[in-house]
């Protein structure tokens, strides 16, 4: 229940600052698992797959946002291509991983 809780707070909070820009939020929700939050206008969005070195190839979608004058690329697993529209500001909940980072939410248009 106190996990269930701290996501709830995580979540409430990260929607009141994210008007200010380029947020990230950090915290620590059942185990390891690491929310972060990367916002911007989508100015790339490119579909990919990559060996994972077993002979299993790995489906990546590279999201790039520009936010500010810079420039961020995000690379998430699976085919995400229809969750961002380009020259859209978006708003995305992820946690980090390697090769890729799992999405979690996304929002368009919340600046």
């Amino acid at each position: 229940m106190k996990c269930l809780l701290a996501a709830l707070l995580v979540f409430v909070s990260s929607l009141a600052v994210t008007g200010c820009g380029k947020i990230f939020v950090r915290g620590e929700l059942g185990g390891s698992s690491i929310v972060q939050t990367a916002s911007g206008f989508v100015s790339v969005v490119q579909f990919t797959n990559m060996a994972d070195g077993n002979g299993t190839f790995i489906d990546m979608t590279l999201i790039t946002f520009l936010l500010n004058g810079n420039a961020t690329t995000m690379t998430f697993c699976g085919d995400q291509r229809n969750q961002f529209a380009v020259d859209q500001f978006v708003r995305a909940n992820f946690t980090p991983g390697q090769p890729c980072a799992d999405l979690i939410t996304v929002v368009i248009g919340f600046h």
